[in-house]
């Protein structure tokens, strides 16, 4: 197990931004009527939201983090870090971080970095943030930039994918505090599992050729190509509903947590029958466990702050929260985080 725990780390505030798009599934052509019904009964989701063309994951991270640097009333001379979560990049390089740096008016001497991971990724972000906020000479403030337009890897003739998934982008907030407690992570990676959740062409592995384009079938209702996401979703069911509880009561277990004290467990929003046979198997309230398949699908990395956003907003902005998040998927890589939130700021949703 890989138990990390960071003290002094505070999370100030939580953004989220998602394009003005809606993509409602009961006018999708990829499914007849019996089986449209048993799609979103089983995965939870109604609708989801598609950004344009023009439209990258940096701008609706930017979008999330402008309101969220206004509502805070930072001084952004004060960032020093900013981590940009995500597997839908601006370019094959430079950095995206770079260019929102630059975007955002950060400051030179700010630390801004790229980490390409997807379901897993708001926790893993969130402990490599708080990490680096201890080694900091000045201890200020830093900017978590999470989410994906993942929809722009999907193919429009895959009901596997192009249903399930959404577009979105969130900012987290987070600054050094010697009066705040710990956070506690447990994570985990299996890169054995890489080809549940891939795009086979574009990277320097298997780069782009003439054969890239051409469409596949690889089952009833499922066409695409290899610059296009290819889910195997018996594999990633097996891996989610067996590793995601592991690594909750494992956190639980070596932190010495009552598991009846936290206020909310917060999940990667996979799918519906998914998530409550994790729910299940860990004995936790429905109320603790909040959802936001039905409006914004799965949002890959920002499923967590998305539904933080727009499920728990007068929560989190009102009082003392016991929290329990937990990522898993594409990798395979999965985590839990232990933290806790005090009155934090909670813009808006906000729709570009």
């Amino acid at each position: 197990m890989a138990f990390l725990s960071v003290k002094n780390t505070k999370i100030t505030g939580i953004g989220a931004c998602v394009p003005k798009l809606i993509l409602e599934n009961k006018q999708s052509s990829l499914f007849d009527t019996e089986s449209l019904a048993a799609f979103i009964n089983g995965t939870g989701v109604e609708r989801k939201r598609k950004a344009p063309a023009d439209t990258c994951t940096s701008d609706l991270c930017i979008t999330a983090a402008e309101q969220l640097i206004k509502d805070l009333q930072w001084n952004k001379e004060d960032i020093d870090i900013l981590i940009f979560v995500s597997q839908t990049p601006d370019y094959v390089l430079p950095a995206t971080a770079c260019v929102i740096q630059e975007r955002l008016g950060l400051s030179t001497d700010c630390y801004a970095m790229d980490i390409s991971l997807g379901c897993s990724g708001w926790v893993y972000g969130l402990q490599v943030v708080s990490a680096l906020l201890q080694s900091l000479d000045k201890k200020r403030k830093a900017l978590l930039l999470v989410g994906d337009t993942i929809l722009k890897f999907c193919s429009e003739s895959d009901k596997s994918t192009y249903p399930l998934f959404g577009d979105a982008g969130t900012a987290t907030a987070l600054e050094y505090n010697e009066n705040t407690g710990k956070m506690y992570f447990d994570m985990h990676t299996d890169g054995s599992g890489h080809k549940a959740i891939i795009i086979e062409d574009g990277g320097f592995r298997k780069q782009v050729t003439e054969s890239s384009f051409a469409m596949h079938n690889r089952g009833e209702g499922i066409t695409s190509n290899n610059l296009q996401l290819i889910l195997d979703g018996m594999d990633v069911f097996s891996f989610g509903i067996q590793r995601a509880p592991q690594s909750v009561n494992a956190l639980i277990e070596h932190f010495q947590l009552d598991k009846e004290e936290m206020d909310y467990f917060l999940f990667h929003q996979a799918n519906l029958f998914m998530n409550e046979k994790i729910r299940k198997k860990l004995q936790i309230s429905l109320e603790k466990v909040p959802y936001s398949l039905k409006d914004f699908g799965n949002t890959s990395s920002a499923t967590i702050p998305l539904t933080m956003v727009t499920q728990l907003q007068k929560d989190l902005q009102s009082r003392h929260l016991k929290n329990i998040a937990c990522g898993f998927g594409v990798g395979l890589s999965w985590g839990s985080v232990y933290f806790e939130t005090d009155c934090i700021t909670v813009p808006d949703l906000i729709e570009i």
